[in-house]
């Protein structure tokens, strides 16, 4: 199994090394070529629109969506990767996006950077609380019918899947609990033996 974590901007460095330290292969990710022969991308958190611009310019957009369509690759977004997963975002329609997932999105849906927040979430196929960071965080304000929730807060959904691409409003990354990167390694798992 190999991991890409996209490398363009933000918090990449936490995600690459928590992947590693599950004994998982993680690379960074800056061209096209690099996403194929992966099994797995995490796009991490960061500026939503800066990244979405630099997929673009980069050719990244087309050399992942390309890789998902052919069955080949499952996908984590958090925060800024939730909105590039997004099929739309409120008041932001022209954003550059990914498109793959079929939820529409809030962006800053808690506040600004000082509203950020730290809260413990009941996360379905994990046992226990699971604590999570939410900076600048976007929310789930519509879900696809193939769309599952796995987590929610009072003002929506923070935790999603469909198929083999989940999405979460938190940074999971940015604490010791490394049990969302398990659940994704799972689902990237479970997609390799299912395309053999």
């Amino acid at each position: 199994m190999v991991v890409g974590v996209l490398a363009l901007q933000g918090d990449f460095r936490e995600h690459l090394s928590m992947v590693q330290s599950l004994g998982v292969e993680a690379h960074p990710v800056k061209l096209p070529e690099e996403i194929q022969g992966l099994d797995g991308l995490i796009i991490p958190g960061g500026e939503s629109t800066t990244m979405g611009k630099l997929l673009v310019d980069f050719g990244l957009d087309a050399a992942i969506i390309d890789r998902f369509n052919k069955g080949k690759l499952a996908i984590y977004g958090t925060c800024a990767g939730m909105i590039m997963l997004a099929r739309d975002i409120e008041d932001y329609g022209a954003q550059p996006r990914l498109g793959l997932l079929d939820v529409s999105v809030r962006r800053n849906a808690f506040g600004r950077q000082k509203e950020s927040r730290e809260e413990d979430l009941t996360v379905q196929g994990l046992d226990g609380l699971f604590h999570a960071v939410f900076i600048r965080a976007p929310i789930v304000v519509r879900v696809g019918a193939d769309v599952q929730i796995l987590a929610s807060v009072e003002q929506g959904p923070v935790f999603v899947q469909q198929g083999k691409l989940l999405a979460s409003s938190f940074h999971p990354e940015l604490g010791s609990d490394t049990r969302v990167h398990e659940y994704f390694l799972r689902v990237v798992a479970h997609s390799s033996i299912q395309e053999v």
